[in-house]
């Protein structure tokens, strides 16, 4: 099978695509994978109209006046195991997280390979002791596949001892499109099989943590990789129960293979289309569909939020320590922020806790009032 980019981001028949809105508007459970594909492909008032429906949708699984977020800040794994003059302490970084508002640390990447065969519990222990309260989602299965290795331990049983030093969730990452060919094509030949994130993910789940699910759009990817996908999440989560959200997101040009060139750039319109069909695709099995703010423009941001989306993500703190992320280092979205996109798209902001709980009202972070336009 050829993986053709240049065929990704296409616009389908505009019968195929009516035929399809007819379906998934009557019944959301109802459309074939050909009805997916041609969703996929919307356009004009028909990509209006999918946007509609995956809206209607969102309301009646959320909240519907709500935009949730959550107060984060990103650590880097790498990073804080590398040390340095310039790199503060990772307990450092986690209290002055928890005393600006912090409910959550996120923390991805590999330990370095001279890094102790425990390096990852050791980490876990540090956050944990530094803030007991804050709720710690680590590292992604590439990293628990990692950890169980150095340890060799099976993964099940790593990620039962990670559970127990404190690890509440693991970030569903890395999981790209779950097709041989296409991560194949991604990476040169390196990545990892399907077969290993799912089993990664599943362990997690069966040892009592949940996880996120994401889906990477916007490189080598057909529609139908796109539809196998979501369908792949959804028997996940059929057997487990284990996700808390489904994050879309672009893969960012700098990120992209340099054979892609500028077909590696997903259009407002491919953006659109994807965040709506996951909404519809995944319909009472995953309930919230979160913005991946940090790479799409502000209109796209506002486009999502109206089609589907419900969720906005992490604020991604920064403070006088000011951590490095990886790609989303210096990226802050702010208080004052989060209430100005709400108001754009008519809902109110609403703080929650990594599992889409209530924090407690010591650790709200104040929203301004912001008018609507």
């Amino acid at each position: 099978m050829v993986l053709r980019a240049w065929a990704r981001d296409v616009v389908a028949e505009t019968s195929d695509v009516r035929a399809a809105l007819r379906r998934v508007s009557a019944d959301p459970t109802s459309p074939t994978d050909d009805d997916w594909a041609a969703l996929l492909g919307a356009d004009g008032d028909e990509l209006d109209e999918l946007c509609a429906v995956a809206d209607s949708a969102r309301r009646s699984v959320t909240d519907p006046d709500a935009l949730t977020f959550v107060v984060n800040r990103n650590v880097d794994t790498a990073v804080i195991a590398a040390g340095g003059p310039d790199v503060p302490d990772l307990a450092e970084l986690v209290g002055e997280a928890w005393r600006l508002g912090a409910t959550e640390i996120c923390m991805q990447g590999p330990l370095p390979a001279d890094a102790p065969a425990d390096g990852y519990l050791r980490l876990i222990e540090q956050v944990h002791r530094a803030a007991p309260e804050i709720h710690l989602h680590a590292f992604r299965p590439p990293e628990v596949r990692d950890g169980a290795t150095r340890m060799d331990m099976p993964v099940a049983a790593f990620l039962g001892a990670a559970r127990d030093a404190g690890l509440g969730s693991v970030p569903g990452t890395a999981a790209q499109i779950l097709d041989d060919q296409v991560r194949a094509r991604l990476s040169g030949g390196s990545a990892p099989p399907v077969s290993e994130w799912v089993e990664t993910i599943e362990a997690a789940h069966d040892v009592g943590l949940f996880s996120t699910s994401t889906l990477l759009y916007g490189h080598v990817e057909s529609p139908r990789h796109v539809v196998a996908h979501l369908r792949l999440l959804n028997e996940i989560q059929e057997r487990t129960n284990g996700f808390s959200e489904l994050i879309v997101m672009p893969m960012l040009p700098s990120a992209a293979p340099a054979y892609l060139g500028a077909r590696g750039v997903a259009s407002r319109r491919e953006t659109r289309a994807v965040h709506a069909v996951a909404r519809l695709l995944t319909f009472g099995r995953i309930a919230h569909l979160q913005v991946a703010w940090t790479k799409l423009d502000p209109d796209s941001v506002l486009d999502v939020l109206r089609g589907g989306a419900d969720d906005i993500g992490g604020l991604l703190l920064d403070g006088v320590l000011m951590p490095e992320a990886g790609q989303e280092a210096g990226r802050v979205l702010s208080a004052r922020e989060v209430a100005d996109i709400a108001a754009r798209v008519g809902r109110t902001p609403v703080q929650r806790t990594t599992g889409y709980g209530a924090p407690s009202a010591a650790l709200l972070t104040p929203i301004p009032q912001v008018h609507g336009r």
